[in-house]
């Protein structure tokens, strides 16, 4: 796809699902250390579960100092209901204890360190970057990102660190903090998992799958 028409389809999707005062996440969180641990728990489930669980669990566990020495048993019944909570539980207790132990307690703001963390890839961290810190060094690619990005036409790759590869290389840098929160709009909204809604949606025209549809 070429560059003009890529363009045109974020600015399609910009008019259909705006941005308001700049927030383009849908985590809530008040600090760095709380995207972080959020956006760990947030692998496999939904945004809504995760914000439902986050008020008691950082009431508990306000900072990174706090999680470090929290007992794993305690973390796994405050997060249980997003799923997979014996390894995120892990995680996000190591990830914490390295916080404290090798950055004074904050969160790091580079790819290569934040990589480094249990629990984070590339996705997490660009996450972490972007709405944090206000980073674009990437292109957080989850189900929904990938899923557009391979239907409309924005890339031919299968994986994660491909597809954000080709997404980079077809937008330029001040577009990247916009995709993941058009492309995760529209995923839920119209070009959903099981049955995209074409009839109804404004990109329609420029999309691969409904042209060969």
């Amino acid at each position: 796809m070429i560059q003009e028409e890529a363009n045109l389809i974020l600015a399609i999707l910009a008019e259909d699902y705006p941005i308001h005062n700049g927030i383009v996440s849908f985590l809530k969180f008040e600090n760095p250390f709380q995207i972080l641990i959020l956006t760990i728990l947030s692998a496999q489930t939904t945004d809504r579960t995760v914000n439902g669980i986050s008020k008691e669990l950082f009431g508990k566990y306000p900072d990174a100092d706090a999680m470090a020495h929290a007992s794993p048993e305690e973390v796994e019944s405050l997060i249980h209901s997003t799923g997979f909570y014996h390894t995120k539980a892990k995680n996000i207790i190591a990830t914490s204890r390295i916080l404290v132990t090798q950055y004074n307690g904050e969160v790091p703001q580079t790819m290569s360190d934040l990589v480094t963390l249990p629990g984070v890839g590339r996705k997490t961290a660009n996450i972490v970057l972007n709405h944090a810190f206000g980073q674009n060094v990437g292109i957080a690619v989850d189900t929904h990102v990938r899923r557009l990005s391979q239907r409309i036409g924005f890339t031919d790759a299968n994986t994660p660190d491909a597809i954000e590869t080709d997404l980079m290389n077809l937008f330029n840098q001040s577009q990247w903090k916009y995709i993941n929160y058009l492309l995760i709009s529209h995923g839920r909204a119209v070009c959903t998992a099981k049955k995209p809604h074409c009839g109804v949606c404004r990109i329609s025209a420029h999309c691969r799958f409904f042209k060969e549809k």
